[in-house]
């Protein structure tokens, strides 16, 4: 096991694709027991990153260490302590997910009992299904059982790339879960890339923001979170009135534009409900109060900031 705080220790990574300059001097940690959110829009680099931590492809320039030790010179040794998912896990569909295991434990090469797939596939909420073939899996049991593959070797570090893309609001929720199961109950660290900020602020304590290939921002998400400004939608039933009480209040200048009876505002969190009580208060039905903070929304404000 790694005794090091730091799992992960990135210097000046960058990757080249030809004219394309993928990942720009990237530098970040992570530390041990985080979970970790690499987050940036589709493009943004954090595949390109992803691989290259999991030694798929080699970087133009810069430095991996993982556990403590580089990349380059102690590939072997690290991975075999490395579990992950990048896009989506393959099985073979007419087989079930035991026998699936039992044949992926025979190439890795280790001895992993049968016990330890059951231990597994109890973890992963899937031990009732272990004898079904993996075609009549759901697309959220699938990515379930990915990560359940991932922990075969029983790893320090997991890599998790994208892993609720495509999944219902159920089936997210379910990840979700299982990634902080992961973290609390097995003490793993967990690398998890996603472009959903609201999926990274419920699992994650670490989070970096990535586009373009460079940095934007790095740290504790609730240290980056806690002063955003959100979108607010207020759904009111009189929005006439409402316009004309707010007309001279410090709430008029935060209105973004109104559609029908749909207000949209973009308010400090603390500030949401002092609004929420003044319409109230002058007698106005509030329907719905919606308050939304997306990646594109802090990626902006953040990147404004910093211009």
């Amino acid at each position: 096991m790694n005794s090091s705080e730091n799992v992960i220790e990135i210097s000046g990574l960058t990757k080249h694709f030809k004219n394309v300059l993928a990942v720009d001097e990237l530098e970040f940690t992570v530390l041990k027991g985080d979970v970790f959110g690499f987050l940036g829009p589709n493009g943004a680099g954090k595949s390109t990153t992803i691989r290259m931590i999991l030694s798929l492809i080699f970087p133009t320039s810069g430095s991996i260490k993982i556990f403590g030790k580089t990349l380059l010179d102690n590939r072997k040794e690290i991975l075999s302590n490395v579990g992950a998912i990048v896009e989506k896990p393959d099985f073979y569909g007419y087989l079930s997910a035991l026998k699936n295991f039992q044949i992926l434990a025979k190439i890795s090469g280790k001895v992993v009992s049968q016990n330890r797939i059951m231990e597994l596939l109890e973890l992963v909420g899937l031990k009732d299904r272990a004898k079904s073939k993996v075609k009549t899996y759901s697309h959220g049991m699938k990515q379930r059982l990915g990560i359940a593959q991932a922990l075969l070797n029983d790893p320090e570090l997991v890599v998790l790339d994208e892993p609720t893309t495509g999944l219902d609001p159920q089936g997210m929720k379910e990840i979700r879960d299982l990634i902080i199961r992961l973290s609390k109950d097995e003490n793993k660290t967990i690398f998890l890339s996603s472009h959903i900020l609201s999926e990274i602020e419920l699992v994650a304590n670490r989070m970096l923001i990535l586009n373009k290939g460079n940095k934007i921002v790095e740290g504790r998400v609730d240290d980056l979170l806690k002063s955003k400004v959100l979108k607010v939608t207020v759904e009111v039933d009189k929005p006439e009135e409402v316009k004309n009480i707010l007309q001279n209040t410090q709430w008029y200048q935060c209105i973004e534009s109104i559609q029908g009876n749909k207000f949209y505002f973009n308010l400090e969190q603390e500030d949401i409900p002092a609004l929420n009580k003044y319409i109230v208060e002058n007698g106005i039905l509030v329907s719905a109060l919606v308050p939304v903070r997306s990646l594109e929304d802090y990626f902006l404000s953040i990147t404004a900031q910093a211009k």
